[in-house]
C-alpha cells in the first residue's frame, strides 16, 4: 500500500513525532502507467462511491488540429518523448504532456490516461 500521509521528517532532518496511525483516506494506489499496445481499461472505486477508469494500455489516441478545428482518431506509433520521467518514453509509458508519434503526426497528450481511461492529444 501506498501512503500519501504527512513525511515522518522536517524539512530540517528532524524526526516528527505523530499523534496517531495512518489512516485510510491516506492510502494511494500504484500508478497505472499507460503503456502502447491493445487496449485494456480497469475500473476502480473510489472513495465516495465514484468510478475512475484506469487506462492500462492504449491502441488510439483522439487527436484534434488546431488550424482545421478537427479531431481524429489516430493510431499510436510510438512515445518520443515524457518531461515526466526520461525512462517513460524508453518504456513506451504515455502519461500528460508525453509527446506521442501517431499516424498523422507528432501530438502532445492533454489528458490524463491513468485518470480518464483515454487519451487526447493535441497536434504540435
Amino acid at each position: 500500500m501506498r501512503w500519501q500521509g504527512r513525511s515522518r521528517r522536517k524539512y530540517t532532518g528532524g524526526r516528527i513525532y505523530f499523534h496517531r496511525r495512518k489512516r485510510k483516506h491516506e492510502a494511494g494506489r500504484p500508478a497505472a502507467e499507460t503503456t502502447v499496445g491493445a487496449t485494456r481499461r480497469k475500473k476502480i472505486r473510489t472513495s465516495g462511491g465514484s468510478e475512475k477508469m484506469r487506462l492500462l494500455r492504449c491502441e488510439f489516441a483522439n487527436v484534434a488540429d488546431p488550424k482545421s478545428g478537427t479531431t481524429r482518431t489516430a493510431k499510436i506509433i510510438t512515445v518520443k518523448n515524457n518531461p515526466a520521467n526520461p525512462f517513460f518514453a524508453r518504456r513506451n509509458i504515455t502519461t500528460k504532456g508525453a509527446v506521442i508519434e501517431t499516424e498523422i503526426g507528432d501530438a502532445v497528450v492533454t489528458s490524463r490516461p491513468g485518470q480518464d481511461g483515454i487519451v487526447n492529444a493535441k497536434l504540435i
